[in-house]
């Protein structure tokens, strides 16, 4: 084994982290979306905010008039350091699919 060898596998191997931890936080920011807009349209509909499908906390529910928009939060560990996602779902109020 070289010392070029040596150095560069822990390098690859740090990149190769780096990389599939991207993709996990950009699926959970998919779950995210899906899951505040479902939150969205049980709100419009006057039920309760329910935790997200991902696990997520509600951090904000928000009327602008016939609109209802909730906020979804989670954190996904990226190299051992906590990622803040966030994602919102809007739906018109009262109005059944």
């Amino acid at each position: 084994m070289t010392a070029e060898f040596a150095v560069a596998v822990p390098a690859v191997l740090l990149v190769l982290a780096a990389c599939l931890g991207g993709l996990r936080v950009a699926t959970e920011r998919l779950r995210l979306v899906d899951a505040a807009a479902t939150a969205a349209r049980a709100v419009s509909l006057g039920e309760a905010p329910v935790r997200g499908a991902a696990g997520a906390a509600v951090a904000a529910v928000d009327r602008r008039g016939q609109t209802v928009c909730v906020t979804l939060r989670s954190e996904v560990p990226l190299l051992g350091l906590p990622v803040p996602v966030e994602a919102s779902g809007c739906a018109l109020a009262g109005i059944r699919p």
